[in-house]
């Protein structure tokens, strides 16, 4: 083995030791240097020199920790490490020796010995390995016939002279395909001809190349290798042979581009998800500058989807998302990208645009494409789509505000009607922040206990009893006064500051009949659930906690009120939680009722003890027909369906006469009594008692 292949690292921090030595050194060897303990370690994983001079006293990372760390590592543990130390004692070498270490070069350096001694030592090992090549070649013969891997021998012309076995299993061919050919007929055409270059260049400079390849099996597919290639020399340093040592990884890449596919794609659909399309939103911002093009972003959600879920399953439901998607993507164009972000919500983005309104093309092609009908296992299932629109740079902001855009661009197209797009503009924006900073001021409000409840009686009109009281919430504003709810809810309607503000109203009514029941005053409460806050999964559990925190109250004189246009959103889930509630001894009763499309269809399927006739309906039955009909029937249907009923919006005494007539004794409205704060409470029951004879009456 020539002194110039052997090579060895300088592993020292201090610039003169490494110009002293290296410059010694390097006339017979190719030497490395690094200045600190985790370069060398390094430059050892890459390069595996023959020998390491290894300095002790080094900052960070001392010799013994280098030298600690070589041996932990089984593809350098055989590298010899002679130690260069100004340490001299003992114990130093103790030490040196049980990491070990083969020898020592004291501090300050003796130039000629230091030679010396590394020449000696160069000059044993390499006789050492000559022995030990001597018995390995024959361990390589067995080792070529029977290596899983695939080996190549090619001469200094890489021609191939021989194959293994492996190497046919792998590649398809046999010894005679390719001898005396150049393995470069393996080559799948996935590198291109710098590569090869590169790796040719490094091969030829090291004597040594590692890394992966595509290769062509003989069938004519690719197939992923991590390969190897040696370069062997004769004694006098010409090339003789090539050796490459290749595995096939083909299932290892496969694995890989699982993964990859895990992390940035939706697994359902298939298109790229959250952390992907983020990606793909700055390559679009960036690109639309650069070309000075327009990109639309666009937010759509399907319309209808929950209620496909809710009859016909998820299963159901995936298959929708999926032909979906399919449908979108055949109104795409191969620059634009369709991100599914979540549930029945996607984000597409349209790039390359020459026009504000070239975007319009594409969304309407698609509104088109999802509201055909889809045909699911048998079943034809119509939806449709609302799609939000921001235009970049016209609305020049940043990706997150893009698509927050988008999103209440999104929403406006659903509260006009759905099956439509919506264009953000900046008129939309300012209404969103002036919604913001109204919603924050409720927030405020609710921490700083301005909100109170008012209560207006339910009564018995044909005999004058009080059936109980409505709890209602008002705002006592510290400016403007005591405000109604159509003032405030709104705006929290579906967020959590509703459900907080609902769960405190439920609570504090149930105090309030704590404390009507201390006194042995038995009425019942009602309080309306916002519908965001009864669908929750902790509801029951809540309902339950705040009963426990009063046990004396009997759960039967609270009543639960439900819209019943909510109800039918879900009504299936709504009818399992109230039998939950109902379990617990509350009760129910619909409100607004008549207003719901298909109140026939699903009041058997909703537990609720009483229903509330619209005061819509109520206001007008004695000049309106229709109205009369509509309450008439109500009553009706309530009775065949054994329900109890309650008529809301009574202004006047006539109103309420003419319930009792047709068959409607319990009511409620500004003609008893409009909502009234708690201290008012016991004198209005006193005054009800003679007020209450006036609907009792008859006409003459």
């Amino acid at each position: 083995m020539s002194k110039a292949h052997l090579k060895i690292l300088i592993i020292d921090d201090t610039p003169a030791n490494l110009q002293l030595l290296g410059s010694i050194l390097e006339q017979d060897y190719q030497v490395q240097v690094a200045t600190s303990g985790e370069r060398g370690l390094q430059l050892a994983q890459k390069s595996h020199p023959d020998l390491i001079l290894l300095d002790i006293m080094m900052p960070v990372m001392d010799g013994f920790e280098v030298c600690r760390r070589l041996k932990l590592n089984s593809k350098l543990a055989s590298i010899p490490v002679i130690f260069i130390t100004a340490l001299i004692d003992n114990l130093t070498e103790e030490k040196c020796l049980a990491l070990g270490a083969v020898d020592f070069l004291n501090k300050p350096l003796n130039i000629k010995l230091a030679r010396l001694r590394i020449d000696n030592f160069m000059e044993r090992e390499t006789l050492r390995r000559e022995v030990i090549m001597k018995e390995q070649l024959k361990l390589a013969a067995s080792v070529f016939d029977h290596s899983h891997d695939g080996i190549i021998i090619t001469d200094s012309d890489n021609n191939i002279i021989d194959v293994n076995a492996s190497f046919t299993r792998i590649t398809g061919y046999e010894l005679a395909d390719v001898l005396g050919k150049n393995p470069r007929l393996l080559q799948s055409g996935v590198q291109n001809k710098a590569f090869y270059q590169a790796m040719w260049k490094q091969l030829l400079k090291n004597e040594h190349w590692d890394g992966e390849l595509w290769d062509k099996h003989k069938d004519g597919h690719s197939f992923a290798i991590e390969t190897s290639i040696s370069v062997i020399t004769d004694s006098e340093g010409n090339i003789d042979h090539f050796l490459a040592v290749f595995s096939d990884i083909s299932l290892r890449k496969t694995h890989e581009e699982a993964l990859k596919k895990i992390a940035y794609f939706d697994e359902l659909t298939g298109t790229p998800n959250r952390t992907l399309l983020a990606d793909r939103i700055e390559q679009g911002i960036a690109q639309s500058l650069r070309r000075k093009k327009t990109m639309a972003l666009c937010f759509l959600d399907l319309d209808g989807f929950k209620q496909v879920n809710d009859q016909f399953g998820h299963d159901t439901g995936d298959k929708i998302l999926i032909e979906s998607t399919q449908r979108i993507y055949m109104c795409l164009r191969k620059v634009d990208t369709l991100s599914r972000i979540g549930g029945d919500e996607f984000i597409i983005l349209l790039l390359d645009l020459n026009a504000e309104d070239e975007f319009i093309i594409s969304i309407e092609r698609i509104l088109d494409a999802l509201q055909q009908p889809f045909l699911i296992d048998d079943n034809s299932i119509s939806i449709s789509a609302s799609i939000g629109v921001t235009l970049f740079p016209q609305n020049d902001n940043d990706s997150d505000m893009l698509l927050r855009h988008a999103d209440q661009a999104m929403y406006t197209a659903k509260q006009k009607g759905k099956n439509q797009y919506h264009l953000f503009d900046s008129e939309l924006n300012l209404q969103a922040l002036k919604q913001e900073q109204l919603i924050s001021h409720i927030k405020a409000a609710f921490n700083n206990n301005e909100f109170v409840l008012h209560y207006q009686p339910k009564v018995n009109l044909s005999n004058g009893k009080i059936q109980g009281f409505e709890a209602l919430i008002r705002w006592q504003h510290p400016i403007k006064g005591l405000l109604a709810p159509a003032e405030f809810l709104p705006l929290i309607d579906n967020t959590d500051l509703m459900l907080d503000l609902s769960d405190w109203v439920v609570a504090t009514a149930i105090k309030q009949l704590n404390q009507w029941q201390a006194i042995n005053l038995k009425l019942i409460i009602s309080v309306n659930i916002a519908p965001c806050h009864l669908v929750q999964e902790n509801f029951v559990n809540q309902l339950q906690k705040h009963l426990q925190t009063y046990p004396n109250v009997c759960p039967g004189n609270l009543e639960l009120e439900i819209l019943e246009t909510a109800a039918l959103d879900d009504v299936i889930r709504v009818s399992e939680i109230m039998k939950s509630c109902i379990a617990l001894g509350v009760h129910f009763s619909l409100d607004d009722f008549g207003t719901g499309y298909s109140s026939l269809t699903y009041l058997k399927n909703l537990p609720a003890k009483i229903l509330k006739i619209d005061q819509t309906f109520i206001r007008d039955m004695l000049i309106d027909s229709e109205d009369m009909a509509i309450t008439i029937a109500t009553i009706g249907l309530a009775k065949a369906f054994n329900r109890g009923v309650i008529a809301e919006g009574v202004e006047t005494v006539e109103h309420g006469k003419k319930l009792l007539e047709i068959g409607c004794n319990h009511a409620q409205g500004y003609g008893i009594a409009r909502p009234m704060p708690i201290n008012e409470v016991n004198d209005w029951m006193q005054r009800w008692e003679f007020e209450s004879k006036a609907f009792q009456k008859k006409q003459p």
